[in-house]
């Protein structure tokens, strides 16, 4: 006969704050689009976008790779919260439609009824403003997060002045806030093109695209910028960047007989990866899919997702060169995911979710582009090449499974393992190699070196980049200062029946309550 385990916290309350009917997370066109497209249609809406982000969470490169490229003004909240209003007209427009617009707010998780929990009744999502923490149930929730950088690692991408694409542009058309002078770009797919025209025509220098292929990824985009003197130099790597504690000052290329080039900034456009972090944490399904840029939650043709309520719309969706390149596409899926869950919510019902079928026939090759960027990063890497910075993390390290420097690490166990004896045990996950390492396990938690380890693991493995799992995410999905959650006090239901760990008798009591005693006992 089962009983009630009194110490579980399954089926305790969650302080829920706040009900929303719509939720739309991202403001962005496709989130503004559906913001508008449901506001028009009468329902209530409630829609939050993390931006201004705030300049120390910059410094984390959370939620893009900054890479120190922020000026001064973004310490400014004020200031940058104007600047984000006025950075697209429809986040005024979605003001004077009614929708409860909220900026430099971020969703850090979203849990739905799942195993393990399937006590709530409803989803929930957690919300900071970086002051306080709330958690809000809602009906429908469209999910409209965008894209992130994919990091390269090669010596001096440690550097202040090696940042990522997305970073850049929304530093340079979002916050006004871009910091970059003389700019090198790596890559010269649509992102690379999209922002080396923008940045051309804010009066910023781009010196040259460097692409790794022998041909551009972009060319009718490159023919343009090569036409407004910049350079675009393929089959070629960066070899090393150059400079000191300021930044970067230029860099060394390899394949071109060791030419080198002055630049203050090394913007990283080798790829970009949709944000899913929420999907993955809500429980929703993922698979990995090239034609939409990597792994993706599966939907069907209106957004919906394998959660019931959950839609998903725009690059976090999935990412195309045409989307890339053309925000209406991005903006058109919005508008259909909208007049998908207005019509759910105003009838009560759910559609029946079926995901659409995946393109064989499509030619993004993600896992082709991604593979030989980190082919030509290997060529270059050095012993102290980290390509996880916050954990420190060398590509040696990584092929060879150490553990972290602080360990002892030489011992004959430790050496007796690598990446090759794992993957004869079978398929080799990234949260095995994070856990063995610690690569992915800092402050940044994983943004810059994600896509590269899995790369790295492919390539080490000769295992193609779908058939590996998909490194999990984990709440909060943003860094949140533990003073947030100072006001949510925990009810007395979940603490009743805890006990103190090992017999330690003042586990709970503050350490100047306790006598000398005491404290010894804890020591001991």
């Amino acid at each position: 006969m089962s009983r009630l385990d009194e110490r579980s916290t399954a089926g305790k309350p969650l302080p829920v704050r706040e009900h929303l009917r719509l939720l739309i997370v991202g403001a962005g066109p496709a989130g503004l689009t559906a913001a508008l497209e449901a506001a028009r249609r009468g329902v209530e809406v409630v829609l939050v976008d993390e931006h201004p982000v705030d300049s120390a969470l910059m410094g984390l490169d959370v939620p893009f790779h900054f890479g120190q490229r922020m000026s001064g003004a973004t310490r400014n909240k004020t200031r940058m919260m104007e600047a984000i209003a006025a950075s697209d007209d429809r986040i005024a427009e979605a003001f004077e439609a009614g929708v409860d617009v909220r900026l430099g707010v971020s969703a850090w998780g979203l849990f739905s009824p799942k195993p393990g929990l399937r006590w709530l009744t409803r989803p929930v999502v957690g919300l900071s403003d970086g002051e306080s923490s709330w958690y809000a149930s809602f009906d429908a929730a469209i999910l409209a997060t965008g894209r992130r950088d994919i990091g390269l690692a090669f010596p001096g991408w440690e550097l202040p002045g090696v940042m990522g694409v997305t970073a850049a542009q929304t530093l340079l058309q979002r916050y006004d806030a871009l910091e970059s002078q003389r700019i090198i770009i790596l890559g010269s797919g649509a992102e690379a093109t999209s922002f080396a025209e923008a940045a051309v025509a804010a009066g910023r220098t781009v010196v040259a695209m460097v692409e790794v292929a022998d041909a551009p990824r972009d060319a009718e985009g490159c023919v343009r910028l090569a036409a407004q003197g910049v350079a675009v130099l393929t089959g070629a790597m960066v070899a090393r960047a150059t400079g000191g504690a300021d930044g970067v000052q230029g860099v060394e290329l390899n394949g071109t007989e060791g030419r080198h080039l002055t630049c203050d900034t090394v913007v990283l456009a080798v790829g970009t990866a949709p944000v899913i972090e929420l999907f993955d944490v809500a429980g929703a399904e993922i698979a990995f899919v090239g034609s939409r840029g990597g792994h993706v939650p599966l939907t069907d043709t209106d957004g919906r997702t394998s959660i019931p309520g959950l839609f998903a719309a725009g690059d976090c969706a999935g990412i195309t060169r045409d989307k890339t390149a053309d925000p209406a596409i991005a903006a058109g899926e919005g508008l259909r995911a909208a007049a998908a869950a207005c019509a759910e919510l105003e009838s009560g019902l759910r559609t029946p979710w079926q995901a659409m079928s995946v393109d064989g026939t499509a030619t993004d090759d993600v896992e082709g582009s991604r593979l030989a960027w980190i082919e030509a990063a290997l060529t270059v890497a050095d012993t102290e090449t980290h390509i996880c910075q916050c954990e420190e993390v060398s590509i040696p390290d990584l092929l060879g499974v150490r553990p972290p420097r602080y360990l002892p690490r030489d011992q004959a166990p430790m050496l007796a393992r690598d990446l090759a004896s794992l993957a004869n045990d079978g398929l080799v996950h990234q949260d095995q190699i994070k856990r063995l390492t610690r690569a992915g396990m800092g402050p940044c938690q994983g943004r810059r070196c994600r896509e590269q380890v899995s790369a790295v693991l492919a390539r080490a493995t000769g295992t193609p980049l779908a058939r590996l799992p998909l490194p999990s995410y984990r709440a909060p999905v943003r860094p949140i200062p533990l003073s947030a959650f100072a006001e949510d006090l925990e009810p007395g239901v979940v603490s009743d029946n805890w006990e103190g760990w090992f017999g330690i008798s003042g586990q709970w009591d503050p350490f100047w309550t306790l006598s000398d005693g005491a404290r010894a006992e804890e020591r001991s």
